[in-house]
């Protein structure tokens, strides 16, 4: 299957769109809808920091501020700033949320807390290692667009911190009982593939050559299981299976997010077995996961079949989708593979059919099987400013390169 006409950048012959389309859209929707969104409605003008608990139009219906989010828009903001335009209000914005961060965000121990009030007054311990992934990854970003402020420090000491805790990261908020069932998850190790490569300009080029290797190796020869050709959400510590709900949990959205991080550190490291191996992956788990009778990629299932412990392990949800567009984006540039291509087109047109929102901006989250919107918040307790503008820019920078590469 090769291009259609002279000129052309399309791959194949039900193509609908160009990749100078794809490119387009994906830009026009991040720039025109997403981003002033949230720049719209979620600073909080008088406490600092970001609401995040919006409603369809945008109205504000919790204050509570979740430090992992908080985070998460600090990166959204300062990466737009470097990486799309300087724009003024976009570094000021994202200034305003680490602000709100460095004042109140942490415990006497440098942990993240995980939630706090709208004043800055902690609400949750800081249990959950992710507020410290996203503080470390918004600060590093941060100290990017406006270096020589300290931002960089509070990413390293961050950093430091998670590798420190990183085999006991819930230490004394761990509420299983010590030594009968020892399980390891596998959303720190991914999200280490891609903080390491943020994080870089500060960690340094033979620091993370020296982290790298071992976080691919967990990711790829301990959770990804070739003989059932899926990741797990945990193992036991030996590396062996675990017959229990746990042990049996699959993620296919983890672990399509975890392969376009692969991909990257692929790149990075000049090793294009990985970035195939990474491929199939991705294509394997979407075959996978994907609901055959409704459309969409399931959230959980069970890698035995059984009714997974997750009620809402069917539902349709945005990150899910929005991360297989990057990881088929990604693998069709970085392969030339015509499969990629073939499951983006299905999952872009599903996407963008139901997530998306055309009254009032920016995305829903969360839909039942059938692909109705079950909520119409677009941000919450767990949803902010991330995925879909991550998924957008790296959509349309991807789709601009292949263009370049085919005229």
């Amino acid at each position: 299957m090769g291009k259609t006409e002279s000129g052309s950048n399309r791959l194949y012959e039900n193509q609908l769109l160009t990749f100078s389309d794809y490119a387009n859209l994906y830009q026009k929707e991040l720039l025109d809808n997403v981003l002033p969104f949230w720049l719209r409605f979620s600073k909080d003008e008088k406490h600092g920091g970001y609401y995040t608990a919006l409603s369809r139009e945008g109205c504000v219906y919790d204050s509570d501020k979740f430090m992992w989010l908080q985070g998460r828009e600090v990166w959204c903001f300062s990466y737009m700033y470097n990486h799309v335009e300087q724009k003024p209000e976009w570094l000021e914005l994202a200034r305003h949320g680490a602000a709100f961060m460095l004042a109140n965000g942490r415990d006497a121990a440098g942990n993240w807390y995980f939630s706090l009030t709208a004043e800055g007054k902690p609400l949750v311990q800081p249990y959950n290692i992710f507020s410290d992934c996203f503080a470390a990854m918004g600060f590093a970003s941060l100290d990017k667009a406006d270096p020589g402020k300290g931002y960089g420090q509070v990413a390293i000491d961050t950093f430091k911190n998670i590798l420190e805790r990183k085999d006991n990261w819930k230490g004394v908020y761990n509420k299983n009982y010590p030594g009968t069932r020892s399980l390891k998850s596998f959303s720190l190790p991914m999200i280490l593939c891609n903080l390491s490569l943020e994080m870089e300009h500060l960690l340094g080029k033979e620091k993370v050559n020296e982290l790298v290797p071992e976080v691919i190796h967990e990711v790829m020869d301990r959770f990804y299981r070739p003989e059932l050709g899926i990741i797990l959400e945990n193992i036991q510590e030996n590396g062996e299976l675990s017959d229990t709900f746990e042990g049996r949990l699959v993620n296919p959205g983890h672990g399509i997010e975890a392969m376009w991080f692969i991909m990257d550190l692929g790149k990075r490291f000049n090793n294009q077995a990985l970035i195939e191996k990474a491929v199939e992956i991705t294509l394997a788990i979407l075959e996978y996961g994907w609901d055959t009778e409704y459309g969409g990629i399931f959230y959980f299932l069970d890698r035995k079949g059984y009714p997974p412990l997750q009620l809402e392990w069917d539902q349709k949800l945005w990150w899910v989708h929005v991360e297989a567009l990057v990881a088929l984006s990604k693998g069709f540039a970085f392969t030339r593979d015509p499969r990629c291509m073939q499951w983006f087109e299905k999952v872009h047109n599903y996407t963008w059919k139901h997530f998306r929102d055309p009254a009032y901006g920016e995305w829903f989250g969360y839909l039942n099987r059938r692909g109705e919107v079950l909520l119409n918040l677009k941000g919450g307790k767990w949803k902010g400013a991330f995925h879909v503008p991550r998924a957008l820019y790296q959509v349309w920078s991807t789709f601009s390169a292949l263009d370049k590469a085919s005229t």
